[in-house]
């Protein structure tokens, strides 16, 4: 894939698209990627997002995630266990309806030093051959990213000491969106009287809460400790809604949760909402009996605070607008899907947000046991996420192997490329193979529903 982009710009054949995406969601899809591997090496990653950034925006999303993830794998690669890993984005200013737009990805790993960041950005070039053998491999994607980021009209830096972490930071020129921004708080809440509290011993995550809250005009109080939570309650009653993150320091957020939810017995009706980097899963039966409502996972974003606080106070006007992407509950059950992807964590990934779906869902490791899969059981798939590159036999060669199978199915049965290569040439060749659609990676999960929706129903 590398070689492929390298011989694309080199040629001057390298094209962006443009559509409207929404920022935050092109966000989310970044996180989607990167936070099973944070969590692997029990990092901490931060996301902050610049209030000023409109809210549409008109651009290539795809390779603007591509870019951002590069950046931030890199990070996460050589950055130790227990270390932070931060994606900052800033709204620099808009002229002639172009907005400049600005992301900086900052680590606490073991940094680069000047020499190595003189040919860091030249083609093919890697940084030292001893950290790459430590920590398999360097930024061998960063001459491609930067080429992408000067074809938006930006330009790419780093920042380093060694041993002291880096930051590498990059500027793009996109359009302003043509939908404009919608309120967002339901119409119909009354926020007379509401008021939040966030509990949580990040500093970042509080700032957080208060930036959105204030844009909000919602009254906000932060504290670091289960201790100060409760002593803030004593002195200003309870509040309408308590976000407290599970691992406190001294009382947990279990047991806060519990304490809250006893204060507010007598005198109001407090919703207690848990925020945690960790699944859900791991503390779900616990929190409950506390008095937890939801969870809501790191890294937060303002939509999921206020999709969450009008569900909460009984209003869901603002998720109708989300429907298609969030009232995902059993909707795929009983149907089964083969999935032929090489990488785990790309596996893992899938398998995490389909979930909710109930769609049963069989991997293969590679195209060669993808075909083997389907033709000992062709009837059991009602479709085929294919991934282009794989070890043994790729993408397109396990698609012409199955619609070479003698059974009615293998003709039948809807195979869906899934690969970074987005290129027209690309997606004629999947087409030409023997597939019906195209997923392009990092994958935008809205897109998948929607394929699997045609496809299943």
């Amino acid at each position: 894939m590398i070689v492929g982009y390298q011989a694309k710009i080199e040629a001057g054949k390298f094209e962006l698209s443009s559509a409207e995406f929404v920022f935050e969601n092109m966000l989310r899809r970044v996180v989607d990627v990167i936070h099973y591997r944070v969590e692997e090496k029990k990092q901490k990653f931060d996301v902050h997002i610049d209030r000023h950034v409109p809210q549409n925006l008109i651009g290539d999303d795809q390779r603007l995630v591509q870019v951002i993830v590069n950046l931030l794998s890199n990070a996460v690669k050589f950055t130790p266990e227990f270390g932070t890993i931060g994606l900052d984005t800033r709204f620099l200013g808009e002229e002639n309806g172009f907005c400049r737009l600005q992301f900086s990805v900052t680590d606490t790993g073991i940094g680069i030093s000047p020499e190595q960041q003189a040919y860091l950005f030249e083609s093919f070039q890697q940084a030292e051959s001893d950290t790459t053998r430590k920590f398999g491999g360097t930024g061998l994607g960063l001459p491609i990213s930067k080429s992408i980021v000067e074809m938006m009209g930006g330009k790419m830096w780093i920042e380093s000491e060694l041993g002291k972490g880096a930051t590498f930071t990059f500027t793009v020129q996109v359009k302003r969106g043509e939908n404009q921004r919608q309120g967002l708080l339901s119409p119909q809440m009354n926020t007379e009287g509401l008021r939040i509290l966030a509990v949580d011993n990040d500093p970042e995550i509080l700032r957080c809460f208060k930036e959105i809250m204030q844009e909000l005009r919602i009254p906000c109080d932060v504290v670091p400790s289960g201790k100060d939570a409760i002593d803030i309650v004593e002195k200003n009653g309870p509040y309408s809604v308590c976000f407290v993150d599970w691992k406190l320091p001294g009382i947990n957020g279990i047991e806060l949760a519990r304490k809250l939810r006893e204060k507010s017995a007598k005198s109001g009706n407090t919703v207690v909402l848990m925020i945690s980097a960790a699944e859900w899963s791991a503390v779900e039966s616990e929190a409950k009996e506390a008095g937890v409502s939801k969870f809501v996972s790191k890294p937060l974003f303002p939509s999921t605070l206020v999709n969450i606080i009008n569900e909460c106070l009984g209003t869901n006007d603002m998720r109708s607008a989300h429907a298609s992407s969030d009232c995902i509950d059993g909707i795929f059950a009983g149907h089964c899907i083969l999935l032929a992807e090489d990488v785990k964590i790309n596996r893992e990934i899938v398998l995490a947000r389909l979930k909710p779906t109930c769609l049963e869902i069989d991997c293969a490791h590679n195209g060669a046991e993808a075909v083997r899969m389907f033709s000992e059981s062709p009837e059991k798939y009602g479709m085929i996420f294919m991934d282009v590159q794989m070890p043994e036999m790729d993408g397109y060669t396990a698609t012409r192997a199955i619609r070479a199978i003698s059974n009615p199915c293998a003709r039948e049965i809807p195979i869906v490329a899934m690969t970074a290569n987005v290129f027209r040439e690309d997606v004629e060749k999947c087409l030409e193979a023997g597939m019906n659609a195209h997923v392009g990676k990092p994958v935008n999960f809205e897109e998948v529903l929607g394929i699997i929706r045609r496809y299943l129903q």
